[in-house]
């Protein structure tokens, strides 16, 4: 696997424009498009909130339904979520501006929104900008790059992400690009990702791999606890690598596997480590658990823990907090026969053994605590499971950003 500059337009085929349409921002680009030259497979995971944005009930009914998809229309600023039929009229007026556009069917156009909660789309601008991302949609990086910042809300920073693999002889090659800095708590933040890649492989196929990875990628990152109403992902894959069809329980399923895991992974750590107001990423790595799914509970009940969070902004070695998160997660365990760790950039040291605190320096845990990437590790001694979570650390900045983030 290699590890490319790009974003969704590095595959084969895939087209990206941005525009400013005046949805809510004056002064930036604020809607997106992705296409593909070919129809795609689909394959979709979407929030498990019972509040469910008008955009997720849309495509997921486009994605359960339709036969394939080619194109999806992003917009940042309004979320278009709790607004009733209204709202979703609104998916389905875009979806069919988008294909008279593009001359493609309605049913493949896929829409995605995020933003304000409660407030209606002024579908008005959303075709007029509609009308301007056909036109000026391209297939080169710069285009895909311009897409990702455009779906930006509280963001401080696009993200982007492109592998290639070899499958068969044939280059095949993978881009994502995603947007989250704040209610990132996915459950499948207001999250969304979108995923392009040109091989080919089936809709029953990509969609497992699809719903495999996203447990220990996107599930496995929080910045606030608040799981919202529009988390979405959508894969889109159309073929045009003209590799041989990828096989389940095949080497080349296991390279595309790996693939999609290293894109989702990526883009998963960039949103956590832009959480709002964050000042580092917030990495918990459980090993030697008895299982996967208790390893899994532990790492994310440490990162999403405020008191945790606020300790790492601080740069305090604050054990204690760790600890009780870990009591608290649901999982049994014996607290005398964990160990704790901190690491970064700045070292590794060990801070609990035995039920103890361990001897260390709390100078030398505040120099790890300071880099810009914190990890703590969890030593259950008790089985040969791990899993990794990232969140980010709690600051002032973040109370100020949602204070006011309608205004």
């Amino acid at each position: 696997m290699k590890k490319i500059t790009g974003g969704v337009t590095a595959a084969k085929g895939f087209q990206a424009a941005a525009v400013a349409a005046g949805i809510k921002y004056k002064d930036r680009d604020d809607m997106a498009l992705i296409y593909s030259e070919k129809p795609c497979v689909l394959a979709g995971t979407f929030t498990s909130n019972v509040v469910k944005a008008a955009p997720v009930l849309f495509d997921k009914k486009v994605v359960e339904e339709s036969p394939y998809g080619q194109a999806v229309v992003i917009n940042a600023g309004i979320a278009n979520a709790c607004t009733g039929r209204e709202g979703f009229s609104y998916c389905e007026q875009t979806a069919k501006a988008a294909a008279e556009a593009l001359s493609i069917s309605e049913n493949a156009v896929l829409v995605a929104s995020t933003g304000v909660i409660g407030m209606q789309l002024p579908i008005d601008r959303i075709v007029s900008g509609i009308k301007k991302l056909t036109e000026g949609k391209q297939g080169d990086l710069e285009a895909g790059t311009r897409a990702s910042r455009a779906i930006m809300t509280t963001d401080t920073k696009n993200k982007e992400a492109a592998v290639q693999i070899e499958i068969s002889g044939r280059t095949v090659t993978l881009g994502g690009m995603c947007k989250g800095s704040g209610m990132i708590h996915p459950n499948m933040c207001t999250m969304l990702a979108f995923v392009t890649t040109d091989a080919v492989i089936s809709k029953e196929l990509l969609t497992k791999a699809v719903k495999e990875d996203v447990v220990d990628t996107f599930n496995m990152i929080s910045v606030d606890g608040d799981t919202s109403t529009n988390d979405t992902l959508l894969v889109l894959a159309n073929g045009m690598a003209e590799n041989p069809e990828i096989r389940e329980n095949s080497p080349e399923y296991e390279a595309f596997r790996e693939a999609l895991h290293e894109i989702n992974e990526t883009l998963a750590k960039k949103m956590a480590g832009d959480g709002e107001g964050a000042t580092a990423l917030f990495e918990t790595k459980v090993i030697h658990a008895p299982s996967k799914q208790d390893a899994r509970i532990l790492a994310k009940a440490v990162i999403c823990s405020s008191l945790t969070k606020a300790a790492i902004y601080g740069h305090d070695a604050n054990w204690g907090r760790i600890l009780c998160a870990l009591g608290y997660s649901g999982v049994i365990f014996d607290p005398e026969k964990i160990e704790l760790f901190f690491e970064s950039k700045a070292g590794r040291i060990q801070i609990y053994k035995d039920g103890v605190a361990a001897d260390y320096s709390e100078e030398e845990a505040t120099k790890i605590l300071s880099e810009p990437e914190v990890t703590v590790v969890v030593d259950m001694k008790n089985g040969e499971e791990s899993a990794t979570a990232w969140g980010c650390d709690l600051t002032y900045d973040y109370v100020k950003i949602n204070a006011d983030y309608r205004s």
